[in-house]
């Protein structure tokens, strides 16, 4: 049985939610002069004939930045976990200008990481009309409601360029309270949720390859506390499996669900055109609302994605990852293995 953890998490990462609706000290606006920079990299992208995401961060300086950008990669790894960055001027850009805006900074905080086997490194969330209960979907190609859930990175980024006609709001939870929560008031449940479980691919394995994998929703491993929940993926794999959740498995499920459905431990944002938000996913979890859209397609909710690897990403368990890494037999911290059939225009791009 791996440890767990007896003491309550402290600091700002085991934030709750409506202590933060009393002030926004939490969103970070961007100056005038942090915006003029990033539009003076995008200048300087712009006359080499670059595109995201077919640049490096040697392509987009902004040395004049490097203190916002220490900020921004300690504040998710050891302060709330998580940034809303507001003020972009989307007004003054194509969308092709706003996607390199979006990974020059991207690529100044971490390492892109693949989202798919297909090997997208920034991902495109708009709903293509697709059924979420068809178990090789995914969620970000829908409009549906999406549970609670982290993604399969160290950081996940988003970048709004347009918002929904309706719905569409963003979601956040600190899984630090949460843990906390659960240690104070229900601690019988603890050793159930340290147990694997085994968790939906929904598609994105490699032929020959398992189509789930398994992970606890709580990890402990050298001083720090690691949550994967997604309960959705827990119960789409069911079906693939066979191996059903028990009982008492469902009830610690359904109490994970009950405190983060509580109005006083999420907080609820709609996303503005220009606003990034950046999540830790080992200790933050975040969820969506069903959306309406326009029809005109040039309408439509449409937001950026980034899926990071930090530097200074905490080391997770070998039985918390998605899968181990071949080429250092650790476990890997973020992204989905690439399809070999694709792998070789990855490896190109680096």
């Amino acid at each position: 049985m791996p440890p767990i953890l007896k003491e309550k998490i402290q600091g700002p990462a085991a934030w709750k939610g409506i202590d933060l609706t009393k002030d926004d000290s939490w969103i970070y606006y961007l100056p005038e002069k942090t915006i003029a920079s990033l539009e003076s990299a995008l200048y300087f992208v712009k006359q080499k004939g670059l595109k995201a995401p077919d640049f490096n961060k040697e392509d987009f300086p902004i040395p004049d930045l490097s203190n916002e950008i220490d900020y921004f990669i300690d504040e998710l790894e050891n302060g709330k976990g998580f940034l809303l960055i507001r003020g972009l001027p989307m007004e003054r850009y194509t969308d092709e200008e706003a996607s390199i805006i979006y990974w020059g900074l991207g690529v100044h905080l971490g390492i892109p990481v693949t989202q798919n086997a297909k090997g997208d490194l920034l991902g495109h969330v708009v709903d293509q009309g697709l059924n979420i209960n068809d178990s090789n979907v995914r969620g970000y190609q829908t409009n549906a409601h999406l549970p609670f859930h982290p993604d399969g990175s160290d950081v996940v980024g988003l970048l709004s360029l347009r918002k929904a006609k309706s719905g569409g709001f963003s979601s956040i939870v600190s899984s630090m309270a949460v843990y906390n929560e659960i240690l104070e008031k229900y601690p019988e449940y603890l050793e159930i949720l340290y147990r694997p479980y085994c968790l939906d691919r929904r598609g994105e394995e490699a032929p020959g390859e398992s189509p789930v994998y398994s992970s606890p929703v709580f990890s402990y491993y050298k001083g720090k506390l690691s949550c994967r929940y997604n309960r959705g993926y827990v119960e789409s794999a069911q079906a693939k499996t066979g191996i059903l959740l028990s009982k008492e498995e469902i009830e610690a499920y359904n109490l994970m669900d009950s405190l983060l459905h509580d109005e006083n431990m999420h907080i609820d944002m709609m996303m503005e055109p220009g606003d990034m938000q950046f999540v830790n996913n080992y200790t933050v979890l975040h969820s969506r609302t069903l959306y309406e859209d326009y029809e005109e397609p040039e309408r439509k909710r449409h937001l950026l994605r980034l899926w990071l690897t930090m530097p200074n990403g905490r080391e997770i368990a070998p039985d918390f990852a998605m899968f181990i890494d071949e080429k250092t037999g650790k476990a890997g911290r973020g992204g989905i293995p690439v399809r070999e059939k694709t792998a070789g225009a990855i490896r190109k791009m680096k």
